[in-house]
């Protein structure tokens, strides 16, 4: 037991969010707001300083009989892998609301400020839940608050884009209910027992069908969060038009819900069909990886544009986890952060210069440079941490992504690396057409360079981005034995395929060259 420092750590946002409907006076508002999100972010730090480093296992575990009569109890707990997507979202949270609070949101704080905590709430919940029940509860709680975020404080076509995003995200919820209740269902059957803890269901023995109809189940639900090509299409709409705020907690954080739901259940749950699944899941990252690169560089909106390089960022995230291996879900867990920080950075950065210019088109603009100097500076940094510079964040997950997918296919990683360069080529692009250059529209010359606000909110961006791309070793440590632990499930099922494969070799031989062959498979 742990006191019940992760119950704080999910509720206090919650508690916050109810406090801000009491206030009135607009200032009082984003004050309450920005307190409430650092006492999350302060017990999330000490989280981190107190979490095991050589331990596997779930760490600060609170466990409770919640609605016993059907097996669901309140059980939650972190380990390596749940660790910094903890960290990273109040990171951002705070972020956000200190971002907002400077004029970015003029119309209904009180209601945004509520949106965005319970938000924080449901995004926690999510991560720390190891009752499958709890699980789904705080996932579809998440959902709620983000379609209000689009829909009352977005831009352009918002009303469609949180539809739209409901839509897509709810069929995918409703498929991963059905199995979960059917997972339960064989639980009961096969150990006289209700329940929807996560251990439990993990040992539930399952028909080759029934796993692969789970399997199928789970993992539609997770990618179309991801969002995976070609279930990406709510994506580019959804970010175009979300506010500032909304647009960096939806890139930064809760399109990690899917790539960690493959990591906490679709895989350990169903590890036999997710080996088979490795040459699918594969090539679907790469399509994604490439047709992401490649929509991008055509996006005459710069906010559209990061939109779509997300679909190809998350694209090599699954190329890691797909590998199995650890190199490339050590990979894959580290590109979930740099993706967090830098594309949250970039969307951060494009909501302040809208606010200058009211326009998100690149032909607008061009010279920024002269005007801007330090806008057109930290533009740069975070740019460099997108594509990968060495010595940044970005460069560090995608290598060990790479080393992992070029272990388990090789031809995977030669196409993936297509994707690195056009994704360099497009940004590099992009920052060309709007900071260099002359000056063609008299209204450059004359916009703001960033105040002590914004500044204050960018340089614990860099910070990370810097750290994360020095020192990886503290992060990845604190992976290991999580990631480990997670793949002995998937190393077991994969020795099994490989060992019935080897049985039908055998029978296809001659009779009487099995000899050999039976004592090469024994041993």
């Amino acid at each position: 037991m742990s006191g019940g420092l992760l119950t704080a750590l999910i509720f206090l946002p919650l508690i916050g969010a109810l406090f801000i409907l009491m206030q009135s006076e607009e200032r009082a508002i984003w004050n309450s707001a920005f307190i409430f999100s650092l006492l999350p972010l302060a017990l999330s730090f000490y989280v981190l300083y107190e979490f095991n480093p050589q331990s596997a296992d779930y760490q600060f575990v609170e466990q409770y009989d919640w609605i016993p009569t059907f097996g669901i109890s309140y059980h939650i707990g972190i380990d390596g892998i749940s660790l910094f997507l903890v960290l990273l979202t109040t990171i951002l949270i705070t972020l956000s609301i200190l971002y907002s609070g400077g004029g970015d949101i003029e119309e209904r704080p009180r209601e945004f400020c509520f949106f965005m905590l319970v938000l924080e709430t449901g995004l926690l919940g999510t991560l720390l839940s190891i009752d499958l029940f709890l699980f789904y509860m705080f996932w579809e709680v998440m959902l709620i608050p983000m379609y209000f975020l689009i829909g009352i404080w977005g831009h352009g076509r918002r009303i469609y884009a949180a539809i739209k995003f409901v839509l897509f995200t709810m069929v995918g919820s409703l498929l991963m209910l059905v199995g979960i209740l059917y997972l339960v269902y064989q639980a009961h059957v096969h150990f006289n027992r209700t329940s929807f803890d996560l251990p439990l269901l993990y040992q539930v023995p399952l028909t080759a069908t029934e796993a692969r109809w789970l399997f199928a189940a789970f993992a539609v639900a997770f990618a179309v969060k991801v969002p995976m090509w070609p279930l990406h299409t709510w994506l580019p709409d959804a970010h175009t038009n979300a506010p500032t705020a909304g647009s960096v907690i939806l890139a930064g954080v809760m399109l990690k819900m899917g790539t960690y739901g493959f990591l906490r259940f679709a895989i350990p749950l169903f590890p036999t069909v997710a080996v088979e699944a490795i040459p699918l899941f594969m090539a679907l990252a790469v399509v994604g990886i490439i047709y992401g690169a490649l929509v991008a560089m055509m996006q005459p909106d710069i906010k559209r544009l990061i939109a779509y390089s997300s679909v190809s960022h998350l694209g090599f995230v699954m190329l890691g986890i797909f590998a199995l291996n650890p190199q490339g879900i050590d990979g894959a867990i580290y590109q979930m952060l740099n993706h967090g920080v830098s594309t949250g950075g970039l969307f951060l950065l494009i909501g302040m210069i809208y606010l200058r210019r009211h326009t998100r088109e690149i032909s607008e603009f061009g010279g920024l440079w002269k005007s801007v100097p330090v806008y057109a500076a930290i533009f740069m940094v975070v740019m460099l941490s997108s594509i990968g510079l060495p010595g940044l964040n970005g460069f560090v997950g995608e290598f060990l992504i790479m080393l992992g997918a070029f272990i388990r296919i090789r031809l995977a990683v030669v196409i993936a690396v297509v994707g690195v360069i056009l994704e360099a080529l497009y940004m590099l692009w992009t920052y060309e057409r709007v900071m260099f250059g002359p000056i063609v529209k008299a209204v450059n010359e004359t916009i703001s360079d960033l105040n002590g606000r914004e500044i204050a909110v960018m340089v614990p961006v860099i910070a990370l981005m810097l750290f994360m791309g020095l020192f990886p070793r503290p992060i990845i440590s604190r992976m290991e034995p999580s990631v480990t632990a997670m793949l002995s499930r998937a190393n077991f099922a994969e020795a099994q395929l490989e060992h019935e494969r080897q049985l039908k070799r055998i029978a296809t031989l001659p009779r009487l060259n099995h000899e050999p062959e039976i004592a090469a498979a024994i041993r």
